[in-house]
C-alpha cells in the first residue's frame, strides 16, 4: 500500500483519529507518514511515542519523547510522558528530573504530580510520593489514579486505615476500577477487617476475572480466616489464569502443607522451583513437607541446596537440624549441635522445641524461645483482654491444644479433666488439631462441658471465643509443638494465661503469666530462665490416667519380634531423643549382657538405618536392635511387660513414656539432667516411690542399668515395689493431682480478683493426702 499523501497537519488529524478509535495499525501508518514528512512534528512524536506505550514497546517510546523535546524543549507532557517511559525502563531518578521539569513549564499538569509521586513511591520516597499525590488531586478531585496511588503509599507507611478511604474515593469515582477494590481489600485485611477484605477482593474478580493477583489475596484472606479449602480453591483459580505465578504457588504449597496434604504441597513447590530453581524459601518449604513425610534423605538434600544458595538461611538451618536429629543423623546433629548454639547466640531463628534437644543451657533455651515467638508472631495484635475484672458462677477454664487426638497428653489428662470439680469450675476444650475419630478424643469431647474444634479459624478468631467466653484461665497445653498457635496467646485473650504440660520451658513470652512444674522438673532458682512465673505442684507436675485402657491379648515375645530369651533393654521415646552419647552407652550395655537385645520404637525409617549403622560401628550386631511399631494405646501398654529395664535419654527425657513404662510395672532408669526436659523422668520415679532409680550423671547411669541386667532379684524387687506404689503413690493417684491442680488455678484466680499481679508460688500438700516415700 503506498504511503498516504497530504498536508503533514491533515495526516496528523486522520492519525489522531484513528488512534483515539482504537484502529492503531492506521493510527501507526499515518504517524509515520507525518513524520516523513515533518520529522520534527512534535503531534506526531508525542502521539506515536504513547502509542508505543500501549505496545509495552519503551525504549521506542523514550526515543520519540526525547525527539520531541528537541523539537519543543517547553512541552510540558512532552517531559511528563519522557518521565513515565524512563519510569517502567527503572530509570526512576531521571524520571523524577522530567517530571519536575514538566511541572516547572506547567504547575497545574495533575498527572505529571501523580506520575512524579509514583517515581518517589519506587524510590521507596513515600513521604514525598504522598505530597504529590495530594498535590494531583488538589487539582483534578476527580483523579480515581491519584487517590488510588494515595491510599498505596499510605498503606506501604503501614497507615492502611488512612488509606482506606482514598481506595473508596477511587472507586466512588470509578465504580470499575479493579486495581481500587484489590487495594481496598489489602488495606482492610492489613487493619484486621478480613470479612471485608474477601468482599473487596470478590468486587475486583467480578470486574476482571482474570485478575490473578486478586484470586491469589483472596486466597490469603481466607486462609487467615481459617476456611483454607476455599483458600486452596482461590490459589488454584490465580495458577489457572498465569500458570507461572510464583507467589501463587507458593501460597497454594503452604496451604496444602497446613491440611497435612504433603504430597500436594511438595508438588506445588516443585512447581515454583521449576520457575525459580534457586529459591531458597521454596527448597526450605519442600524439605519441611518432605521431613512430615519421613522422606528424611530427600528433606535432608532440599535443606542443604538451599543453604548452599543461601548460607545464612535460618529456617533452612533450623529444618536441616532438626530432620538430622529426627533421623539420628549424629554426622550431621553432632557439629550441627555447636552450629544451632551459635544461632541462639547470635540472636537467630531456630525451632525451640528442637533446640531442647540440642542444648540443656535453659538461658540459651530461653534466649531461643524468644526469638521463636519474634518469629511467630511478629505482629502483636491489641489485647482483648484489658485488665478488666468479673467474677462468673464458676471458675472458667479453657484448655487450649493440638493434641486432644490420640495424641500422648491426650492420654496423660483425660481423667483430670473428667474429674474436674464442676461445682467450682466450667472446663472447655479449645482444640487446634486434627479430628481422627479415635476413642480417646470422643472420651475428651464427653468429659469437657463445651468443646470447640477451632481448625479452621483464625487465630484472631479463637482468641475472641475465648474473651466471649470470659474464661478466666486459658491453658496452653502445646507451647511450640506441632499445630501449636501462640498467636491466639499473643493476643491475650484471658486474664491469666498458663504454660502447662506441652511444652517442657519456658515460651519466652510475655503473655504467659505462670508455668506449672515442681520442685524437682523446675526447682525455684531457674526463675531468671523462665519467661513465666514458676508454681510448684506437691508431687510432680504431670498428670496421669488411671483408667488407661486395656489390651484384650497379652502378647509374646515371639510375636514383638524379641528374642525367647535374654534381657531386653528397651526405650520407646522418639528418635530426636536418642544422642550419640546416650546411644555409647547402651552399646557399652549390650557387649556387657550377653545374649541382650535393645528395643527401640519404630518412629521413621531413616532412624532404623542409621541407628543400625552405629551399632555395627560399635562391634554390636545390628540385629540385636528390634524396632516396635506404632499400635493402640492398650496394646502398646500390653507390651511393655516382654521387656526388663526402661532406659532412658538425656538431655530430652522420656515424659509420656516414661509413665507408660512405670504404670505397666517396668523400672525406668534415668539420669537427672539440667534443664526441664531431662528431669521430668525423675519427677515420675520420685512420685511413685522409686527415686533410687535417678542417677546423678551418665556413669551412675550406666552402673545401675548394668546392675539391673546382673542382678534378677534386685529387678524383681523393684518390679513388685513398683506394683505396690503404682496404687498407693501420688504418680497415678488422679485426684489427688486434680485438687492440687485445682488449688493452683484458684490461686492465680484470687490474685487476679484482688488485682494482684502474677507471681510464683508451692502448693502446700493437702492435709488428707499421705507423704510421697
Amino acid at each position: 500500500m503506498p504511503p498516504p499523501t497530504g498536508q503533514p497537519q491533515l495526516l496528523f488529524q486522520q492519525a489522531a483519529l484513528a488512534h483515539d478509535q482504537g484502529r492503531a495499525w492506521e493510527a501507526e501508518r499515518l504517524y509515520q507518514a507525518v513524520l516523513a514528512a515533518d520529522a520534527r512534528h512534535s503531534g506526531a512524536l508525542l502521539r506515536l511515542g504513547m502509542l508505543r506505550l500501549d505496545q509495552r514497546r519503551l525504549t521506542d517510546a523514550e526515543l520519540l519523547f526525547r525527539r520531541a523535546i528537541k523539537a519543543d524543549k517547553r512541552s510540558a507532557e512532552a517531559h511528563q510522558l519522557l518521565g513515565f517511559a524512563l519510569t517502567g525502563l527503572e530509570q526512576l531518578d531521571e524520571a523524577v528530573r522530567c517530571y519536575e521539569k514538566a511541572i516547572a513549564l506547567r504547575p497545574g499538569l495533575a498527572e505529571a504530580h501523580n506520575n512524579l509521586g509514583y517515581a518517589l513511591q519506587r524510590l521507596d520516597r513515600l513521604s514525598d510520593a504522598t505530597v504529590r499525590y495530594r498535590k494531583a488531586i488538589s487539582l483534578r478531585l476527580d483523579y480515581a489514579e491519584a487517590h488510588n496511588n494515595l491510599g498505596n503509599a499510605l498503606h506501604l507507611q503501614n497507615q492502611s486505615g488512612k488509606a482506606i478511604p482514598h481506595y473508596r474515593k477511587a472507586i466512588e469515582i470509578n465504580a470499575g476500577y479493579a486495581e481500587a477494590h484489590w487495594n481496598l481489600g489489602t488495606a482492610l485485611r492489613a487493619t484486621g477487617q478480613l470479612g471485608d477484605a474477601v468482599n473487596a477482593y470478590a468486587k475486583a474478580i467480578a470486574i476482571r476475572p482474570d485478575y490473578a493477583e486478586a484470586h491469589n489475596s483472596l486466597g490469603n484472606t481466607l486462609r487467615a480466616l481459617g476456611r483454607r479449602e476455599d483458600a486452596v480453591a482461590s490459589y488454584e483459580k490465580a495458577i489457572a489464569i498465569k500458570p507461572e505465578y510464583l507467589e501463587a504457588l507458593i501460597n497454594l504449597g503452604d496451604t496444602l502443607f497446613g491440611l497435612n496434604r504433603e504430597d500436594a504441597a511438595i508438588s506445588s513447590y516443585d512447581r515454583a522451583l521449576a520457575i525459580s530453581p534457586e529459591n531458597a524459601d521454596v527448597l526450605c518449604r519442600r524439605g519441611d513437607a518432605l521431613a512430615r513425610l519421613r522422606r528424611d534423605a530427600d528433606a535432608i538434600a532440599s535443606f542443604e541446596k538451599a543453604l548452599a544458595i543461601d548460607l545464612d538461611h535460618d529456617l533452612a538451618f533450623d529444618g536441616l537440624a532438626r530432620t538430622a536429629l529426627a533421623s539420628c543423623d549424629w554426622t550431621r546433629t553432632v557439629p550441627l549441635r555447636a552450629e544451632a548454639a551459635k544461632h541462639v547466640a547470635g540472636g537467630r531463628f531456630f525451632d525451640a522445641f528442637s533446640f531442647l534437644s540440642f542444648s540443656d543451657d535453659a538461658e540459651q533455651q530461653l534466649a531461643c524461645a524468644r526469638e521463636y515467638i519474634r518469629h511467630q508472631a511478629p505482629v502483636r495484635p491489641p489485647p482483648l483482654w484489658r485488665g478488666g475484672l468479673w467474677r462468673n458462677d464458676r471458675i472458667g477454664i479453657a484448655y487450649v491444644a493440638s493434641g486432644f487426638h490420640d495424641h500422648p497428653t491426650a492420654y496423660l489428662t483425660a481423667e483430670l479433666i473428667e474429674l474436674h470439680d464442676r461445682a467450682r469450675f466450667e472446663v472447655i476444650g479449645v482444640s487446634l488439631g486434627p479430628d481422627d475419630g479415635s476413642d480417646i478424643r470422643a472420651r475428651l469431647k464427653a468429659a469437657f462441658d463445651q468443646f470447640h474444634d477451632v481448625r479452621d479459624k483464625s487465630d484472631r478468631d479463637v482468641a475472641a471465643l475465648i474473651s466471649d467466653l470470659k474464661i478466666d484461665i486459658a491453658v496452653d497445653r502445646s507451647g511450640y509443638t506441632v499445630n501449636a498457635r501462640p498467636a491466639i496467646f499473643a493476643a491475650r485473650p484471658a486474664p491469666i494465661q498458663v504454660n502447662y504440660i506441652g511444652f517442657p520451658g519456658s515460651l519466652g513470652a510475655d503473655s504467659y503469666d505462670y508455668i506449672i512444674g515442681d520442685a524437682t522438673v523446675l526447682p525455684l532458682d531457674q526463675q531468671p530462665f523462665y519467661s513465666e512465673n514458676i508454681v510448684h505442684l506437691p508431687d510432680c507436675y504431670l498428670p496421669n490416667d488411671s483408667r488407661r485402657p486395656r489390651a484384650a491379648h497379652a502378647p509374646t515375645r515371639e510375636e514383638a519380634g524379641l528374642p525367647s530369651d535374654g534381657f531386653v533393654f528397651c526405650c520407646f521415646n522418639n528418635s530426636y531423643k536418642i544422642t550419640p552419647e546416650i546411644f555409647e552407652v547402651w552399646m557399652r550395655l549390650l557387649k556387657q549382657v550377653s545374649g541382650s537385645v535393645l528395643w527401640l520404637y519404630a518412629d521413621r525409617a531413616s532412624a532404623e538405618v542409621n541407628l543400625r549403622r552405629a551399632a555395627a560401628a560399635h562391634g554390636i550386631d545390628p540385629a540385636r536392635l528390634v524396632f516396635a511399631r506404632r499400635m493402640a494405646q492398650g496394646d502398646h501398654l500390653a507390651r511393655h511387660h516382654l521387656a526388663d529395664l526402661f532406659l532412658d535419654t538425656l538431655p530430652y527425657n522420656a515424659h509420656t513414656t516414661a509413665a507408660d513404662a512405670l504404670w505397666a510395672g517396668l523400672p525406668v532408669v534415668t539420669c537427672l539432667g539440667k534443664s526441664f526436659a531431662g528431669r521430668v523422668a525423675a519427677s515420675l520415679l520420685r512420685a511413685v516411690g522409686v527415686a533410687d532409680l535417678v542417677a546423678p550423671d551418665l556413669g551412675a547411669y550406666e552402673r545401675l542399668a548394668l546392675r539391673f541386667a546382673s542382678e534378677p532379684a534386685l529387678l524383681d524387687t523393684t518390679r513388685e515395689r513398683l506394683q505396690r506404689n503404682r496404687l498407693s503413690q501420688p504418680l497415678f493417684d488422679t485426684d489427688r493431682y486434680r485438687r492440687n491442680l485445682e488449688a493452683a488455678y484458684l490461686t492465680m484466680w484470687e490474685r487476679w480478683q484482688r488485682g494482684d499481679a502474677p507471681a510464683g508460688f508451692t502448693v502446700a500438700p493437702s492435709a488428707d493426702d499421705p507423704a510421697v516415700v
